[in-house]
């Protein structure tokens, strides 16, 4: 039986289309609340409210991802076989 990959990993190609995707959509999100004809503390209101957005999208990211990897059944797996293998090893016992 063959165990099936616990860990996909992303290209670097996608790494780097989704950093772009960011910088992008951060620089024209900042350019439009610069160019606004708006007073000074509107644009302020509307540029933390931007900051805000972005940081509890990665906060909501980071969320959903250890949920989901906390319910795997693989993950729970190969935490169990790791705490094993913790709980095994005695680097004091003697060889004999």
């Amino acid at each position: 039986m063959s165990t099936p990959n616990a860990k996909p990993k992303n290209t670097s190609a996608y790494m780097v289309q989704a950093a772009i995707a960011f910088a992008v959509s951060l620089f024209g999100t900042a350019a439009g609340i610069y160019y606004l004809p708006l007073d000074a503390w509107q644009r302020g209101f509307l540029a933390m409210s931007g900051l805000f957005l972005v940081t509890s999208c990665f906060t909501l990211a980071k969320v959903v991802r250890d949920q989901q990897e906390a319910q795997s059944l693989i993950g729970r797996i190969d935490e169990a076989r790791l705490e094993q293998l913790i709980a095994e090893h005695n680097p004091f016992r003697s060889v004999s």
